[in-house]
């Protein structure tokens, strides 16, 4: 199996450090608002590529940080009125809620900034002690000079950090001088105690604090999204080959590519920033998860609703293929059609090349193109095999091709909308009990009273 690191800029050997076992590590949300689509294209990614890596045989625990400290949490805690440890909460809990819906549960592990406090204070201290870091009036802060390979994951200059939002008026020595702990002694914002004073976090350190405390110094597979490159991932490399000593931090560097809508970057003042709750009010969770996987992780990627109607009838055209199977999946079949064979090879060629859903999706449609004309003079044996391998390739993209499964639910709301009708027409509310039903008839449900 081939993967893409960014440090490396090329695909490599997927070699771990311990045989069979991966450490993998994704930047999570910082929890002041709900999670939009862009959110859900990486986690739906990082979620598939770990199904995968389980596939294949490699036990895999994953942590997500969920930032829970952060100036944005101030902020909006302010302008709401709402505490900020509560917001923080309220909205981590929305988050988890809209991974579940779209089936996105790899995550082994959330790991809390405001939980690893003492794993912060404590690597502060030790780049302290060996000369990284330095105390000021307002905090403590990385002494980029003192670490020469700052930039060799994007291959950015030290000046660009002047740009970044952890930049400030501060008594630190250089402008590109990094925070790790904010002193914020005497103001109305939640704080730590610590040797240099009551303060809270900066937003790099976190990290490194928690992959240091589960994985150690080094470790097999770290990924964000690809705006995270730069300062974000360039800090927590810096932070923890300085006080490890250690090189390389990471094995494997993965990044998804932006997502846009309707060819525009998604931007709350170009009134088209979507919330996953917003999107799944329109569009079934799968389809959404479908569309994500038709690009590869690391392209760009263009959300519309054609794109999404696309996705929709790519899933239900595999669905009704599915279906048309009619079979039973049992152990210990075997078959040798060779359709199956060409484009099941074809499928796991793709995945072992860095992941690559969209040329392993071409392979369930060259496989349902080639066979379709032929099920019914196929064996049995030969269409449970094609049933088998259809149901591994739904787990490793995190969808179902049961077609029972997109209409769950829906016999048992006929029924409430019976119920609610009934009660309507029994307080001889005729006119809307009427609109009920000739609505439902013009969805193609026959209603007789």
């Amino acid at each position: 199996m081939n993967v893409y690191s960014t440090l490396t800029r090329s695909k490599q050997d997927f070699v771990t450090i311990n045989k069979n076992r991966v450490n993998l590590f994704v930047c999570g949300p910082t929890v002041y608002d709900d999670a939009h689509i862009g959110h859900g294209r990486t986690y739906i990614s990082f979620d598939t590529i770990k199904r995968y890596l389980e596939y294949k045989g490699y036990a895999v625990f994953y942590i997500q940080n969920i930032t829970d400290i952060d100036d944005k949490i101030i902020n909006r805690s302010k302008e709401s009125g709402i505490p900020a440890s509560q917001l923080a909460r309220k909205f981590e809990k929305r988050y988890i809620e809209d991974m579940h819906k779209l089936n996105v549960n790899g995550v082994n592990l959330f790991a809390r900034a405001t939980d690893h406090v003492d794993e912060i204070l404590d690597q502060i201290q030790r780049l302290i002690d060996k000369g990284f870091a330095y105390e000021t009036e307002d905090g403590v802060y990385f002494e980029i000079e003192k670490f020469p390979e700052f930039g060799k994951l994007s291959n950015r200059n030290i000046e660009e950090l002047e740009s970044h939002r952890d930049i400030a008026e501060t008594t630190k020595k250089n402008p590109q001088d990094f925070a790790l702990w904010k002193k914020r002694e005497g103001v109305d914002e939640p704080t730590w105690p610590s040797p240099w004073g009551d303060g809270r976090p900066g937003w790099h350190i976190e990290d490194t604090a928690i992959t240091e405390y589960y994985f150690g110094p080094q470790y097999d597979a770290h990924g964000g999204g690809l705006d995270l490159i730069f300062p974000h991932h360039e800090a927590e490399i810096t932070q923890m080959e300085a006080v490890s000593g250690k090189a390389p931090m990471v094995k494997f560097w993965l990044h998804t590519g932006f997502l846009n809508v309707n060819g525009e970057k998604m931007s709350k003042s170009l009134n088209n920033f979507i919330t996953i709750r917003e999107l799944l009010e329109d569009y079934a969770p799968e389809t959404f998860r479908f569309f994500v996987l038709s690009t590869h992780y690391r392209s760009p990627i263009d959300f519309s609703k054609d794109s999404l109607h696309q996705s929709e009838k790519s899933l239900d055209r595999i669905r009704k293929f599915y279906e048309q199977l009619d079979v039973e999946v049992c152990e210990n079949v075997e078959s040798d059609y060779e359709v199956l064979a060409k484009w099941s090879k074809e499928f796991f060629d793709s995945m072992d090349d860095d992941f690559n859903t969209p040329k392993a999706i071409a392979a369930l449609f060259g496989l349902i193109n080639d066979s379709k004309n032929e099920l019914d003079n196929l064996a049995d044996e030969d269409k449970i095999a094609i049933k088998a391998f259809l149901d591994d390739a739904a787990h490793i993209f995190g969808v179902s091709f049961e077609t029972e499964d997109v209409n769950a639910g829906s016999d048992d709301l006929l029924e409430l909308i019976s119920e609610v009708r009934s009660e309507l027409r029994a307080n001889k509310q005729y006119d809307l009990s009427d609109k009920i039903r000739d609505n439902l008839q013009a969805l193609g449900f026959d209603i007789n009273d």
